[in-house]
């Protein structure tokens, strides 16, 4: 199986070819992990590197990231029935009063592609909604967005509801955010902040990792 092109393939954002080369790649009793990490993750490593030097934008990496997450889609099944387990789950969502998910939609798929199990709660969500999910699920950590000064706020609300539960030791917050900043995370008591999809998956891999 050429890894390189279908790296390529993820990279230009070609959802259909990159699903034809992991069925194909699994077909040939390609081992799925390294479909996973010489294919899919590694482009994605890819495509944050030239994101953070400015060499493609935004729309690029969603399509990257849409593209690798038709890949997994194939991958996912495969990846369980072997018994291969995620690094860690999350629960994400865009905070009460906050209608925005471009970017917390990337961070999703990133976190996804980097082998972190993820349930998206969507947009306007409550802190009772975050909680209750990440109870059910059984996970570890909980990430929260913004992109409004007037809906931040919330994001302390959502912490505060775990810590009046007893369970705020349990989890590991990240927040992001146009408005957000490191210093609003430790005003709050989040466990870190992500200025970007790409710096959220390396964030979240370090926290997971303790």
């Amino acid at each position: 199986m050429d890894f390189n092109q279908l790296s390529l393939y993820v990279q230009k954002g070609n959802g259909a070819k990159v699903k034809e080369m992991v069925s194909e790649g699994l077909a040939q009793k390609v081992s799925p992990t390294e479909i996973l990490n010489a294919g899919l993750i590694e482009a994605m490593a890819v495509i944050g590197e030239k994101f953070k030097n400015n060499e493609i934008y935004v729309p690029e990496m969603l399509m990257a990231a849409k593209a690798m997450n038709q890949g997994m889609q194939i991958l996912e099944p495969v990846l369980t029935a072997t018994g291969v387990k995620p690094i860690g789950k999350a629960v994400i969502g865009t905070v009460k009063g906050d209608l925005h998910d471009i970017g917390k939609n990337l961070v999703r798929m990133m976190l996804k592609g980097a082998g972190i199990e993820m349930y998206d709660l969507g947009i306007d969500v409550s802190a009772q909604a975050f909680l209750d999910k990440a109870k059910e699920v059984g996970a570890d950590m909980v990430c929260l967005s913004a992109l409004l000064t007037t809906t931040m706020p919330y994001m302390d609300s959502v912490i505060k509801e775990f810590e009046k539960a007893g369970v705020r030791s349990q989890y590991k917050f990240m927040i992001g955010g146009a408005p957000v900043s490191e210093a609003y995370a430790k005003s709050i008591n989040a466990d870190c902040y992500a200025d970007d999809a790409v710096i959220a998956v390396d964030v979240a891999k370090k926290l997971l990792a303790k």
